[in-house]
């Protein structure tokens, strides 16, 4: 097997772009990849829980990864979504993700029915024993029902090296921390990256490697600056950009869930895209339309970064 990339820095979860009978709006697409690129983000993932792939069909999933895939156009890793409850279904999703050139696959654990902790491994363990490409844990318990314990992640890691870091959307700072302390102690090349965008500072000094945060997607500065700001040594800058960052996901209280907020704020700042989203999730009405702008213009006065919200 060639080396495995090690990810780290800013890796958005991107949006799919689309329209209400779930065609891919491709021209707005696009437009979301080019802008993040432009704006110097680290990698893109796509059908994470923000693209919607809970309410996609395996055609539509592969559809949008091939798009996804092929756009890039290896101007930035691309991570694929690929987890299911099914471990058959999951593995089909990871061969096709492989095929189309994705650099590295994120999988959730099953969600709907909790699993023991045997079979929690061997799902895993079939899925990195059958795909040659750099896999991402992704740990979501809030939505799946099931944590990954640091403990459990690092039974994953010693027994597949291809298994290479994870999401950790946790509310508790002190899960990612001991996540941290645990894995990388023993495998330091393991990545962790905070899902809540406002743990970002605080798992990097941690010793942490990123963040994979939904708000970098209309407000890629703070998360870029963050990362750029801490690599350089310069904490200052860091914290103030974090206190900017802070509030910012108080935005998702708005709907749930809130992937329809996050594309009225990409529209908001100026990208031309679709904010359809998939049913049974529903378009934000005119007045939560207009609480976005608000938010977000209260926001741009307190920042020295941001350029443009409508």
């Amino acid at each position: 097997m060639e080396p495995l990339t090690k990810f780290q820095g800013v890796i958005p979860p991107i949006p799919t772009i689309l329209y209400e009978d779930g065609r891919i709006d491709v021209m707005g697409m696009g437009n979301l990849i080019d802008f993040l690129i432009d704006s110097k983000v680290d990698g893109l993932f796509f059908l994470g829980s923000g693209g919607e792939f809970s309410q996609m069909s395996t055609e539509l999933r592969k559809e949008v990864a091939e798009f996804a895939t092929r756009y890039v156009n290896g101007r930035v890793p691309v991570l694929i979504g690929t987890g299911t409850p099914s471990t058959k279904e999951t593995i089909s999703l990871s061969l096709h993700a492989k095929e189309i050139g994705a650099d590295g696959i994120v999988v959730i654990n099953p969600y709907y029915w909790q699993l023991t902790e045997e079979s929690l491994f061997q799902h895993y363990a079939e899925i990195a024993e059958t795909i040659e490409l750099p896999i991402m844990l992704y740990n979501f318990p809030a939505l799946t029902g099931q944590d990954l314990s640091p403990e459990f992640v690092l039974k994953l890691v010693r027994s597949y090296p291809n298994i290479v870091g994870i999401k950790d959307t946790v509310d508790a700072v002190g899960h990612t921390r001991e996540l941290i302390l645990t894995v990388k102690s023993e495998k330091p090349d393991f990545a962790v990256f905070s899902g809540y965008d406002d743990h970002f500072l605080n798992t990097l000094s941690l010793g942490g490697d990123g963040s994979i945060p939904l708000t970098a997607t209309f407000i890629p500065e703070l998360s870029v600056g963050i990362y750029q700001a801490f690599k350089q040594g310069n904490y200052g800058q860091a914290i103030e950009l974090h206190r900017q960052l802070a509030p910012v996901p108080l935005l998702y209280k708005l709907d749930s869930p809130f992937m329809n907020v996050a594309k009225e704020a990409i529209r908001l700042r100026g990208v031309e895209i679709s904010t359809d989203v998939l049913a049974p999730v529903r378009s934000l009405s005119d007045e939560k339309k207009e609480q976005v702008k608000n938010f977000l213009n209260e926001v741009l006065d307190k920042s020295t970064i941001i350029s443009k919200f409508i």
